[in-house]
């Protein structure tokens, strides 16, 4: 099976140039020439805004553009040469700067007010907004596959479907997903869930890939409706659009739709533990913070103790595919 990370890698790339434009622009590495300073005071000489300002400076470390140690952040040798504004002789900020003119806006803005760029006022306003035109929910659906290919076939690989029979995909956008799922295993069934307005896309990318006799799409709001029945529940980048209360209350909804013995698949771009390697995990948490108000990536340590919370007793993480990883509880 080829894997799309040497593309995915590419399409994040602006996004590590975006971070690192806006930590030129904020002046992260003007302030730390003198002394190493913990995230709360450097977020402050910054004037920083506490919701994304500890994932934006973890992200320059994982960057290799920081360095972090006993909870206090310093420049790397490299940020420290070419990025310090009070060394003239070496100083490359400039000259980035100038030959990406607004590329860092909207990120700086966020991580200066910690407001999503959008007008909603929480994440269920923005996908009520973005699936309010055919063309935005297509467009989005087709974000969404981009981001869901590799993982999704890995996941057709790596989990034990022989153990189950249906599934559910849980904001299943084009169902990228179940689709290829089902490619890989004919005894299985599935459901894709979404709002009314991704129907057409998910029928026709599920036609495409040959298992629309295998496959339906249901209708429904998970925070209004209840989940889908179904021996599996995956929940592929969703939890990451929401607070710790949505999280936990979508999990709890896992919890009790699934029959004894089911499992809830999660995967994202989870952030690693040390917050210090997954430049990628970060970064998608700081867009989070951009576009969806309260929303936020997290460790895999976290959507473990949030999964025992809700109920599941054997819980695990497993890597999936370049960036990403997938959290499985088993009820």
């Amino acid at each position: 099976m080829i894997s799309p990370q040497p593309v995915t890698d590419l399409m994040w790339a602006h996004w590590k140039t975006r971070t690192m434009l806006s930590a030129v622009e904020v002046g992260v590495f003007t302030e730390l020439a003198g002394t190493p300073l913990t995230g709360p005071d450097l977020r402050d000489r910054l004037g920083l805004h506490p919701g994304p300002a500890a994932d934006f400076f973890d992200a320059l470390v994982a960057l290799g553009l920081l360095v972090r140690a006993d909870g206090r952040y310093a420049n790397s040798p490299e940020a420290a040469e070419y990025l310090d504004a009070n060394r003239p002789a070496t100083y490359l900020g400039g000259s980035f700067m100038t030959q990406c003119p607004g590329m860092a806006d909207d990120l700086t803005g966020v991580l200066r007010t910690g407001r999503a760029v959008n007008e909603a006022e929480d994440g269920r306003d923005f996908y009520r907004t973005m699936y309010a035109a055919a063309e935005s929910v297509r467009a989005f659906q087709k974000d969404m596959t981009a981001l869901s290919m590799g993982p999704a076939r890995a996941i057709a690989v790596k989990f034990p479907w022989e153990k189950y029979r249906s599934l559910a995909d849980i904001g299943c956008a084009e169902g990228a997903l179940p689709g290829h799922v089902l490619a890989h295993h004919p005894h299985l069934t599935a459901i894709g869930f979404d709002l009314p307005p991704a129907r057409a896309g998910f029928l026709e990318y599920t036609g495409r890939l040959g298992v629309a006799d295998r496959i339906a799409f249901q209708e429904g709001d998970f925070f209004r409706d209840p989940l889908p029945s179904a021996d599996v529940l995956v929940l592929g980048h969703v939890l990451h659009n929401w607070g710790r209360d949505e999280k936990l209350r979508l999990l709890r909804a896992a919890h009790e739709a699934l029959p004894d013995g089911g499992a809830v698949l999660i995967y994202e771009t989870l952030i690693d533990d040390e917050r210090s390697s997954n430049a990628v995990g970060l970064i998608l948490s700081l867009i989070m913070h951009s576009e969806v108000p309260g929303g936020f990536d997290y460790t895999g340590a976290e959507c473990l103790a949030w999964l025992r919370e809700a109920g599941f007793g054997q819980v695990c993480v497993e890597h999936l595919d370049g960036p990403e990883s997938m959290v499985v509880g088993i009820k």
